[in-house]
């Protein structure tokens, strides 16, 4: 009997220790660092068409630490289950001028955006779904703020502005 509780106790010490270790990569992931795959063809020349590694830190947007330049993680406003990688153009109370055809720059739109939201918009212009086809994002759609490219090893570092 004493084996049995000796076992059933290890057991739960094994267990508990999984438990937590769980418990710390799910905080890890969702509320501090997180490698993403980001793939496609809108943010070209800064991330590959054939996709990145990238490690994206998820404090800076629930400080409000984000500006314009920063290339974030954001959640679809059409698919909830996609998520974007795209740069801020431009933060709340800035005006934005934009067009749908980038070879038509004459006929452009302008608008304000909105408080609590951001406009993003892909590197690649010409292959983007961004802010110029949805309009502003809430901020509360933001995931994340990508810190550096982790893979390919030759592509290692910061994405730059």
């Amino acid at each position: 009997m004493r084996q049995w509780r000796s076992l059933a106790k290890e057991a739960m010490d094994r267990a508990f220790i999984v438990v937590k270790f769980l418990c710390f990569l799910h905080v890890t992931d969702s509320y501090l660092l997180s490698p993403t795959h980001v793939l496609g063809p809108s943010m070209l020349p800064t991330l590959n068409l054939t996709g990145d590694v990238v490690l994206a830190e998820h404090l800076s947007h629930r400080v409000g630490k984000l500006g314009p330049g920063d290339v974030v993680l954001v959640r679809s406003p059409f698919d909830p289950k996609k998520t974007l990688t795209k740069r801020i153009v431009a933060m709340e109370g800035d005006k934005v001028a934009f067009s749908l055809d980038p070879t038509r720059s004459h006929c452009s739109r302008s608008l304000v955006v909105p408080k609590g939201h951001v406009w993003i918009q892909g590197d690649n212009l010409y292959a983007s779904n961004d802010s110029r086809h949805f309009g502003p994002v809430p901020y509360g759609l933001i995931k994340g703020k990508v810190l550096l490219r982790v893979w390919p090893p030759n592509s290692i570092g910061s994405l730059g502005q």
